[in-house]
């Protein structure tokens, strides 16, 4: 995530036209399914109240009026509702890009004249007024230390500026970009300059008009090796660059100035050279292809199930300014070097921020192929589907039956995290046959999904709003910067995605595009549109295509360029597209998926673990970095300074998509040594995503850990059914296989010693029959997840849908609680003490629910509404009182009724992220001053959004202690603190906040 720059500017609102519905082949499979929840879900109304404008995609919709209190992108101080203002009237139509490496040239925030620093390596640019800087970085600033927040830049230091005698354009526009070049445009009135720069190009390109001479400015005297006719070469800061101007031209050095009148052709272009090698002879290679100006790039892919391999074509577009040559040169990073197909690098490799790039020279374009190792929709239950395993995780599923989505959050990201949740519960119920639990994690994310997916008359929230202007479709309440600054989309969305490809496994028809399925479509194409021709939103929005990964900012407002923290939600996006493109028959979207996994998933490796050790610089000192930035990487996030969140953060959400980060299982082994050194001790927060990690590296060490501590407190998104069944099922497979593919994209490969587990997963109503590229076939039934090798298991619906029990599950199911959540294991059951005597008629009786007074009492009538305020934890104070806030109630008589503790305290931490907010309820059976029966809860994370959230026994209990039973003149306790954070929480009181206890009157 990146960190929202805020404004409270309102934005005009959006042409009413309604956005038009692009029409896809769809069902090509279909499930024998029965529909979970009953038809006839809430329409579209179109308009609200008379003012409102909506479009219509299936029974889904969107807004095209903005929400009240709603912010919109901006640019230069103000909203910009033609963000074109600094695009050239001859710019490419359809959407505007964003969250690209340039996207400050065209989306300016802080400088309005200008950009920011563009990373496009192996230079460095930053358009000035009067021409274009370029840097060639070579040595690394690095920071921090070793086992603490550290980081590396290799940060913009201008060795020249390039422009035209006399220029001083007010504003530097955007007149053209593709897939990875962009073309800049300076003009004063008088004289005009284009440049055209990009990812991999050692050379800018430029041409002119309006007269004046090419000047190029260096920023210090530069020693010129060669000035002979139209080609120079100089030595700037140790960096060795080379100008190129048209055949009878010539160059003229005065000072730091370098200048011709290019014999007024109007063309030229300048290249940096590696060094360390014969710069004369390079100078004379990088020659022959010097007026072959590239004018376009364009990115092809193919995925082949048959090979499990996907194959990227990244070709160029030139214009010979001079001569026939079409050929380019172009650096290459190391996740494309090391996947290169029919081509050899010549030396030497130029620095950059990502590696080592190597030079390939006279190419008109090139190819990697990458194997595809597939993704599941859940590990395979081998390890947890009998004995005292399966009790384990069947307790662990029943006690989500009340809330499988865990959190409440009311915004796009903190909603999608929830719905993530509740996915990965109805996975592995569904797989073990506990229908119960997965009909109701099913049903919630419907009622969640199909509430975002409509915007009817009169709401306000959690609906989408699309904007023409900027070609995006918003959710709101937004977050992080999702509105004004278009950043994270695809984390946002990837869990919407993710969760509705989950729901249409078994309700294909509420997938249909003539239900919700075209709502789902859009949210995709927003995030990464895979369709070049639909102009509605940028193609592959938060994708770089040649970097092989996401950025999250929207306008890479930053010195150090663009950024990105969180890689693995950019994945769970792209392993989304998989499963929603495979359950609804779209073979566009889930190829879109795979191609995305494959070529990320292979970055991820290089520019975030740096599983080679070869990317970092010598002397950053860690194994990871947490964000990578647009000149280097940073061990640390935007949210916190905690070992396990920093490294954890490319680590969550933990699904089936994400065996990629098991490729390298001793990395894996080192990632997480690095950790515990770090954190001197083993993980405080966030374990169960860090023994997930670990578990695909040592899944036996992952699991002693577990078992050791069950009881700490569950990442927001995590669930202790999924960590545990995910760490012990991967206990039993090993390690992921890279080595073999299947020709089916939901299938995965474990090795364990030298035994292998093949495992395939058919979502569809037939059996099918996949072959592994070594030979061995698996028959999968209908509906099931299958395995073979070590592991011969299958599980799962056998129809692959879901229906809604009407009696007693099957004999042999175990019997899910459908009222109260079972405790887990590790948790003491609330039983009556014996013996415990009733009150007698005469004894006063209680009031069951009580209200926290601000003044510390617990009433039995409802007071004034007010709050109170818990201290910040500035530590992690999980299970332990401390500085809390105390109600009491004491004298309180009543009959015990067996039930269980219930309570509902609106909390709200504001805008702080990263707060924990804890409740720990207390009874003193008969007022002697000694407690009976302690419960502590699980803390409730709350998100970062001003209003109150509701906290609830739902979150689950973390311990107890004691047994409960009558009261008699006893006393009752309510503790509130904060467990983790760094900020206060506000908790309500009077009507605010109540606990409703387990007795009668």
């Amino acid at each position: 995530m990146t960190l929202p720059l805020r404004d409270v500017s309102p934005g005009a609102a959006p042409p009413p036209t309604p956005l038009p519905s692009t029409p896809r082949r769809r069902r090509a499979i279909a499930l024998a399914a029965a529909s979970l929840l009953a038809a006839g879900l809430l329409g579209v109304v179109v308009g609200g109240g008379g003012t409102a404008t909506a479009g219509t995609v299936g029974a889904g919709s969107y807004t095209e009026t903005l929400p009240p209190g709603a912010v919109l992108p901006r640019g230069c101080g103000t909203v910009s509702t033609n963000p074109r203002i600094f695009a050239t009237a001859d710019a490419p139509a359809g959407a505007i890009p964003t969250n690209d490496w340039w996207s400050s040239l065209i989306w300016k925030r802080n400088n309005c004249g200008t950009s920011e620093n563009l990373q496009a390596h192996p230079l460095a640019f930053k358009a000035e007024n009067n021409g274009l800087g370029l840097s060639y970085t070579t040595t690394p600033a690095i920071s921090g230390t070793a086992t603490g927040v550290g980081e590396y830049h290799y940060p913009y230091t201008e060795d020249v500026r390039v422009g035209v005698a006399g220029l001083a354009a007010p504003v530097v526009k955007a007149a053209g970009w593709t897939d990875w070049t962009v073309t800049a445009d300076w003009s004063d009135g008088n004289r005009s300059m284009r440049a055209t720069i990009g990812h991999g190009l050692p050379f800018s390109y430029y041409t002119v008009t309006g007269g004046g001479a090419a000047q190029l400015t260096a920023t210090a005297t530069p020693t010129v090796w060669r000035n002979s006719g139209a080609t120079i070469g100089f030595t700037v800061n140790g960096h060795d660059y080379v100008a190129y101007g048209p055949t009878g031209s010539s160059w003229t050095v005065n000072g730091a100035g370098i200048s011709s009148t290019l014999a007024g052709k109007g063309y030229f272009s300048v290249a940096v050279l590696p060094g360390g090698a014969d710069k004369a002879a390079l100078a004379d290679t990088y020659g022959r292809y010097a007026h072959a100006h590239v004018t376009g790039t364009r990115m092809s892919y193919a995925y082949d199930p048959a090979t499990g391999s996907v194959r990227t074509t990244y070709a160029f577009t030139t214009t010979p300014r001079e001569g026939t040559e079409t050929k380019t040169v172009v650096a290459l990073y190391p996740h494309q070097w090391r996947s290169l197909t029919g081509a050899t690098p010549i030396t030497p490799t130029y620095v950059s921020p990502r590696g080592a790039m190597r030079v390939l020279a006279g190419v008109p374009s090139f190819t990697t192929t990458m194997r595809f190792t597939g993704v599941l929709p859940e590990v395979p239950a081998v390890g947890d589907a009998a004995g005292a395993d399966l009790s384990t995780v069947t307790n662990y599923l029943n006690a989500e039956l009340a809330n499988p989505e865990g959190i409440s959050g009311k915004d796009t990201y903190w909603a999608g995290k929830g719905l993530g949740r509740a996915a990965r519960i109805a996975e592995i119920a569904d797989q073990l046959g506990i229908t119960t639990v997965r009909d109701a994690a099913v049903a919630a994310m419907k009622t969640r999904l199909t509430n975002w997916l409509t915007a009817g008359s009169g709401e306000t929230g959690q609906l989408f709003y699309y904007d023409r202007n900027w070609g995006t479709l918003i959710g709101y309440p937004a977050s992080y910067g999702s509105d004004e600054d278009l950043n994270d989309h695809h984390f946002h969305y990837g869990y919407f995605v993710a969760a509705a490809a989950t729901v249409a496994k078994f309700d294909p028809g509420w997938a249909d595009d003539t239900r919700y399925g075209g709502m789902v479509d859009l949210l995709i194409r927003d995030a990464n549109n895979y369709d070049r021709a639909d102009g509605r939103f940028p193609y592959l929005r938060d994708f770089d295509i040649y970097a092989g990964h996401d950025w999250a900012s929207g306008l890479a407002p930053f010195f150090a360029g663009n950024n990105q923290e969180s890689s693995s939600e950019g994945m769970n996006f792209a392993n989304a597209l998989i499963q929603w493109g495979q359950a609804t028959g779209d073979t566009a979207v889930r190829d879109a998926g795979v191609y995305l996994w494959t070529t990320q998933s292979a970055a991820i490796s290089e520019y975030w673990f740096d599983v080679h050790d070869e990317n970092f610089p010598a002397g950053f000192g860690h194994k990871t970095v947490g964000m990578v930035w647009g000149d280097g990487g940073a061990y640390s996030t935007w949210f916190s300074s905690a070992p396990e969140m920093i490294q954890g953060i490319n680590m969550l959400p933990i699904t089936g998509g994400h065996l990629y980060l098991g490729d390298h299982p001793e990395y894996v082994k080192a990632n997480y040594a690095e950790l515990l050194t770090n954190k001197n001790g083993p993980p405080t927060v966030w374990q169960d995503i860090i023994w997930e990690f670990l578990a695909l590296g040592d899944g036996d060490e992952a699991l002693r850990n577990f078992r050791a501590n069950s009881t700490f407190a569950s990442e927001e998104g995590e669930s202790k059914a999924h960590t545990f069944h995910w760490i012990r099922n991967l206990a039993a497979l090993g390690n992921v296989d890279t080595t073999v593919t299947a020709n089916h994209p939901l299938a995965k490969v474990f090795r364990k010693g030298t035994a292998r587990t093949y495992v395939a997963s058919n979502i569809t109503a037939a059996p099918l029959t996949v072959t592994f590229s070594d030979g061995t076939r698996l028959t999968v039934p209908a509906g099931k997840t299958a395995t073979s090798g070590a592991y011969t298991w299958s599980g799962g619906n056998a129809t692959g849908g879901v229906t809604v029990p009407t009696g007693p599950p099957p004999t042999g199911t175990p019997t899910p609680t459908p009222t109260t959540p079972t405790p887990t294991p590790t948790t003491a059951s609330p039983t009556p003490t014996s013996p415990s005597p009733s009150p007698s008629p005469s004894t006063p009786t209680l009031e069951p629910t009580r209200y926290l007074a601000a003044g510390g009492g617990l009433d039995g009538t409802a007071g004034p509404a007010g709050t109170v305020t818990v201290v910040a934890a500035n530590g992690n104070h999980d299970g332990t009182p401390t500085s809390p806030r105390v109600f009491t109630a004491t004298g309180l008589t009543g009959t015990y009724t067996g039930g269980a503790t219930a309570f509902d305290l609106g909390v709200d931490a504001g805008i702080a992220v990263g707060n924990g907010v804890q409740a720990r309820v207390s009874y003193d059976l008969t007022g002697d001053g000694s407690f009976d029966r302690v419960e502590t809860y699980r803390y409730f994370a709350t998100d970062p959004i001003v209003g109150f959230e509701r906290y609830r026994q739902t979150q689950g209990l973390a311990s107890a202690t004691g047994a409960l039973g009558n009261l008699a003149g006893g006393t009752v306790k309510v503790e509130v603190w904060n467990a983790i954070g760094n900020n206060p929480t506000t908790v309500g009181t009077g009507d605010r906040s109540t606990i409703t206890l387990p007795y009668s009157r």
